[in-house]
């Protein structure tokens, strides 16, 4: 039987590629070069990608990023701002950045916060298609159950059993990539509602006009395109579990409607006026200081109190000791028997320096260092020469003034690694590299690099001068 193109289509649709570059030449590129395999959906920014991931009914499973992104293009941070975004809007998404600012520090950076690996331009499109056919064809599955004996890994196993059989909502706070939605997963599993449904909501993926639609469900004809009625989340969740991740990043008008079906379990579908009532349990989750959020007025009072009844932290792997030795094996183990070769090993210095390093990238960084170690180095010993690569080893961009916890993090990790200290020379150091930021992006433009620094044009000067003498360069 003749099976046409279209036919083939329909039963097996093209997985969708997002590519995110403001240079219309190289995303023309990788359409005519990917389409035969992937349905490219093609953006010129951050902005832009958030708006399209969005509107689309599922997240893409892949994405190639540039760093280099308007509105600063001759600076990363862009880039590496979007990496998060789109890890938060779809932890399982595989990125790859594909970038002429192939800095091996931008490189570990992009790995560091999630990024499967770091390709540079020019790059043959033959070469990109057979990396993304084999991302595409292995699986991520996290971790299915807690990993690790540290004590604050035992003292969150405690608190899960504590809370897991109690109705109310409970209230997970941890960094980026360190497992908040796998502990979510553990308290429904423990809840005695293991037999009900468990579902799992990004707040941060959904437009603020879609949420209320996408919480509560909607009436036929409520707005345009509403051809059917359609449930939502707390309805389809029944008596089960309802995890909201990201809930720092819901709208204040929302947080409103989310405290009254709280409150008393009563909502409105879009468009109705009949009364409906949950009975599920809610988990939330957040990487955000709510505390710091609700100083500002970015979050209600009463909706936070009624969150948190109950709380847990989850630690970040920096503070799990050798438990980052167990997830090593763990995933060494798992990625290994899928990839079907023989695990790799870590000679004594690779293991001693795996046991030093921060991972800020947390639990998901772990993970995509071992993936691209068994890819690298399956059967083999690796070598700390070997290692170093795969590492972060740049500090990150240095947080607000404001944030006194992330700055002593900071400052703590640079103690440890550092054989001899001067503060004097770290602060020096710190304020010409803010001055030469400055001076590129304005270029040149003292008067506005002064306002970008939030210092007069004669301090500016004057700084630039004895950073000029401190250096042996003529003023």
């Amino acid at each position: 039987m003749f099976v046409t193109d279209e036919v083939k289509n329909k039963v097996a649709p093209k997985p969708a590629l997002l590519v995110v570059d403001d240079d219309p030449l190289i995303t023309d590129t990788l359409a005519f070069a990917l389409g035969t395999d992937y349905e490219v959906l093609a953006v010129e920014s951050r902005q832009r990608a958030i708006e399209l991931l969005r509107q689309l009914p599922g997240a893409p499973q892949l994405a190639l990023v540039d760093l280099g992104l308007p509105p600063t293009p001759h600076s990363p941070e862009e880039g590496f701002r979007l990496i998060g975004d789109l890890l938060a809007h779809s932890p399982t998404m595989k990125i790859f950045v594909l970038s002429g600012q192939n800095e091996a520090a931008n490189a570990r950076h992009a790995r560091a916060l999630g990024a499967w690996e770091f390709i540079a331009k020019p790059s043959d499109p033959l070469t990109l298609k057979r990396v993304l056919d084999r991302a595409r064809a292995q699986a991520a599955p996290e971790v299915s159950e807690l990993v690790g004996s540290s004590a604050p890994m035992e003292k969150l196993r405690s608190q899960i059993a504590q809370f897991a059989p109690s109705p109310f909502p409970v209230l997970i706070e941890g960094e980026s990539g360190s497992g908040k939605e796998l502990v979510a997963q553990s308290l429904h599993r423990l809840s005695g509602r293991s037999a009900r449904p468990f579902l799992a909501l990004n707040c941060a993926a959904l437009a603020p006009t879609l949420i209320e639609a996408t919480l509560f469900g909607y009436a036929r004809g409520a707005f345009t395109g509403a051809a059917a009625a359609k449930a939502g989340y707390f309805e389809d969740a029944q008596d089960g579990s309802l995890f909201l991740d990201e809930i720092g990043e819901l709208p204040l008008e929302m947080q409103a409607k989310l405290l009254r079906v709280i409150e008393n379990g009563e909502f409105q579908r879009l468009g109705e006026t009949q009364r409906r009532v949950s009975r599920a349990r809610v988990v939330t989750a957040t990487n955000r200081d709510l505390r710091h959020a609700l100083k500002h007025g970015n979050f209600r009072p009463d909706l936070y109190h009624r969150l948190s009844v109950l709380s847990l932290q989850v630690a970040p792997l920096r503070e799990l000791d050798r438990d980052r030795l167990a997830l090593l094996e763990h995933f060494r183990r798992l990625y290994a028997r899928q990839s079907g070769v023989a695990a790799f090993t870590l000679d004594p210095e690779a293991e001693a320096r795996w046991l030093r390093y921060a991972f800020p990238g947390n639990v998901r960084e772990l993970r995509n260092i071992v993936i691209r170690l068994i890819t690298k180095y399956g059967g083999q010993r690796v070598s700390l020469a070997e290692l170093e690569p795969e590492l972060d080893l740049e500090e990150p961009a240095l947080a607000s003034a404001n944030d006194s916890a992330t700055l002593a993090e900071l400052a703590q990790r640079q103690l440890e690694r550092a054989g001899s200290f001067s503060l004097d020379d770290t602060l020096k150091a710190w304020e010409r590299g803010y001055i030469e930021a400055a001076l590129r992006l304005t270029r040149g433009n003292v008067s506005q690099a002064a306002k970008l620094l939030g210092i007069n044009r004669t301090t500016l000067y004057s700084r630039m001068s004895s950073g000029a003498e401190e250096k042996g360069e003529e003023k």
